[in-house]
């Protein structure tokens, strides 16, 4: 397997490329902290001329998004636009309005379902879908403690909208569960998963469109990087998409890229990549200029 390029910055490469679309948890913040290395590397981008993209996975709409990175000392010189796979999933969700749909995830989460005329149900039993933005309680609960119950919703056939296909994220030093996770396990007990998020292509038809508009016209794809640390979500949605990618090996994987000199092992790497039998032309521990 060819390896991936190793970067010491993304200014070694920023000049081969307009647009940038690049993950956010895991990448420029952990859900507790912003890293300012990061931010500083995506405002450098967008301050010679490029233009940064902030492509999500988060349930949220980009407005929700864009609150929490504020909170978070994330600053605005550092990306363009925001598109979420919340904002992908709204319109999978109003093509099946008016429902009833059975919500499972936190209340954080309810934003996603305003305007789209949906009725909810209190169960499987009574639901014509399910749509997971990840556990009622992402401290503490895990996908087997929802075993049960999608049992039941498999069993009459219901089909899920995962509006998050990452199935871990960092949250300072630690991985939760997310949406994916609850639909991986709703595959493996024979239920049918519609997911919008990376990696899969209503996500990028979205920032394609904002990639046009921030460029005045027609997008060269050729001079499209991807960034991200997810290697079923970032890296694998970049390749079926046929863009250019910047692995970021340490996010959600912690050390396995790493090598005993404390540098980024390009074979580690590869074999993160390889498990998943996809590439990244670029990789990186941690963004940085």
């Amino acid at each position: 397997m060819t390896l991936p390029h190793a970067l010491t910055g993304l200014g070694a490469i920023a000049g081969d490329y307009d647009i940038l679309l690049c993950d956010v948890w895991g990448v420029i913040h952990n859900g507790r902290e912003s890293w300012p290395e990061a931010c500083e590397a995506l405002t450098r981008f967008n301050q010679q001329g490029g233009h940064v993209i902030l492509i999500s996975n988060s349930p949220r709409t980009s407005a929700g998004v864009i609150a929490q990175m504020d909170g978070l000392g994330v600053l605005r010189d550092s990306w363009k636009t925001v598109v979420t796979s919340g904002d992908a999933t709204r319109a999978e969700l109003a093509r099946r309005a008016p429902g009833p749909a059975w919500l499972i995830g936190p209340e954080r989460d309810a934003p996603l379902y305003e305007g789209l005329g949906l009725t909810t149900a209190s169960g499987a039993a009574d639901a014509a879908f399910l749509s997971v933005t990840g556990p009622y309680d992402d401290e503490v609960e895990t996908p087997e403690d929802y075993r049960e119950r999608l049992t039941e919703a498999a069993e009459r056939g219901l089909e899920m909208i995962c509006a998050n296909p990452d199935r871990v994220a960092q949250r300072g030093d630690r991985l939760i569960y997310c949406a994916g996770s609850l639909a991986d396990l709703y595959e493996t007990l024979g239920g049918r998963v519609t997911m919008a998020g990376k990696p899969f292509g209503p996500i990028y038809d979205l920032a394609m469109k904002d990639a046009a508009d921030l460029l005045g016209g027609p997008v060269n794809r050729a001079r499209v990087l991807c960034i991200g640390d997810g290697v079923v979500t970032d890296v694998l949605g970049a390749d079926k998409q046929a863009l250019d990618c910047l692995f970021i090996a340490q996010g959600i994987h912690g050390d396995k890229a790493r090598g005993a000199d404390g540098r980024l092992d390009p074979a580690r790497a590869a074999d993160l990549l390889k498990a998943e039998t996809t590439y990244a032309r670029y990789a990186m521990l941690d963004l940085a200029w």
